[in-house]
């Protein structure tokens, strides 16, 4: 059970306190409500780029590291489709440099060209680097658009294009950061050895001067039922041939995630899971497959991928993947069942050993509906029944539900 109380500032900004006497570290948590699918298509990257300009410099703060590593703090963050997540661990009594630092860059950033062309520039190389000339790097910036024709999610948290980021204006980047990085768009949670009362003042001590920010409603496009199996095939200098199948299925916030997450354990969840004792181990038809949700909040994706074994042809994977798929949508077995729920629970107990991990979970579960809901995860899982995983399994891999790209090695 994690024990918090939440308040919320007039400016809008939540904010949630976990007090856990068992470490001398703090964690400092800010999450803002905004991801890639908030990006204007035309104008992709934005969020991950900003991810990288809010270490840039703020208006009294020049350099965001140096204050940080001198009080003994660390810290980094990360961009997906859904949010953006900057965290900090310090020891408790330098904790207010925590509240001092992201309050400034939140009440506003130092937006100079300088920085801004120091990051473009390093979110162009990363856009190389990582996704143009790394092996398989361009996989989903290929499957996404294959997937999703209308929902935001058919781009990468990179971007669609280099040149998006390439051609970001100082004007586009301002607009960005007013409408996203606001109080009323973000949640802060503070988790360690800290008093409720504490917490209060130094949220209103540097955040409460912060003025509120736009309401942003989002109206997203609602991502259509997919009728027809979709497939491309591309060649690459791979080493290795790979199939990447994407089936459309819940998001994470939807009752029927925990099914499918346990669904997605069952085939590939270590080396007892189905694909790889019976793909890899038995058939020797994959050097390495797994099977994963992107756990996005809207609408998401069950993502089947395997490198092949040299010789083995595609169509033969790719019908031994089918038939590990069909199998599953007799699932009857209790004790797999059981065995995945029981790692899941381990899992979750491991977790809250952490002031960090906890505190991002609190955040993450207060901005898809209640903070509160931290402590039902192991009780929803510990619900699933091998009936709902049948019935899942039977309405997410139907091949018209399915696209697929095919990764060719040139020889």
């Amino acid at each position: 059970m994690i024990y918090f109380e939440k308040f919320i500032l007039p400016n809008g900004l939540t904010v949630i306190v976990h007090p856990d006497k068992s470490t001398p570290l703090v964690a400092f948590n800010i999450l803002y409500n905004v991801g890639s699918r908030d990006e204007d298509p035309e104008k992709t990257g934005f969020a991950h780029l900003f991810e990288h300009l809010m270490f840039g410099g703020s208006k009294n703060i020049p350099d965001y590291d140096e204050p940080l590593q001198k009080a003994g703090g660390e810290n980094n963050a990360f961009t997906n489709n859904d949010i953006t997540n900057y965290y900090l661990t310090i020891p408790k009594q330098n904790l207010e440099i925590a509240f001092w630092l992201e309050s400034d860059r939140m009440a506003g950033l130092a937006f100079s060209k300088k920085s801004l062309d120091v990051q473009r520039n390093v979110v162009s190389e990363e856009f190389k680097q990582s996704y143009l000339n790394q092996p398989y790097g361009d996989v989903y910036l290929l499957l996404k658009p294959l997937a999703y024709k209308v929902h935001p999610y058919m781009w990468d948290t990179i971007g669609k294009d280099i040149s998006h980021i390439q051609n970001a204006k100082i004007e586009d980047v301002k607009d960005f950061f007013t409408r996203f990085y606001c109080p009323n768009n973000a949640i802060l949670v503070v988790s360690g050895d800290i008093e409720v009362s504490e917490i209060k003042y130094l949220s209103e001590k540097w955040f409460g001067p912060i003025p509120k920010g736009p309401n942003n409603k989002r109206n997203l496009p609602i991502e259509p039922e997919q009728k027809e199996e979709r497939k491309l095939s591309v060649h690459r200098n791979v080493p290795l041939n790979a199939i990447y199948k994407a089936y459309h299925c819940c998001g994470r916030i939807d009752a029927e995630f925990y099914t499918v997450d346990l669904l997605s354990d069952i085939l590939s969840n270590g080396k007892s899971s189905r694909l790889f004792q019976n793909l890899v181990m038995n058939k020797q038809l994959f050097s390495d497959v797994n099977a994963f949700l992107t756990g996005d909040i809207d609408k998401g994706l069950f993502i089947i991928t395997g490198k092949l074994s040299n010789g083995i042809s595609l169509e033969i994977a790719e019908e031994a993947i089918q038939g590990e798929l069909n199998n599953i949508q007799c699932f009857q077995n209790k004790t797999e069942l059981e065995k995945v729920k029981n790692k899941i629970e381990a899992t979750l107990i491991f977790s809250e050993m952490s002031v960090l991990n906890k505190a991002m979970n609190l955040a993450f579960a207060e901005l898809t509906g209640d903070a509160s809901q931290i402590n039902e995860e192991n009780k929803n899982y510990q619900k699933v029944t091998s009936t709902m995983i049948r019935n899942q399994a039977k309405q997410i891999f139907k091949n018209t539900n399915c696209s697929t790209l095919y990764y060719h090695a040139i020889k």
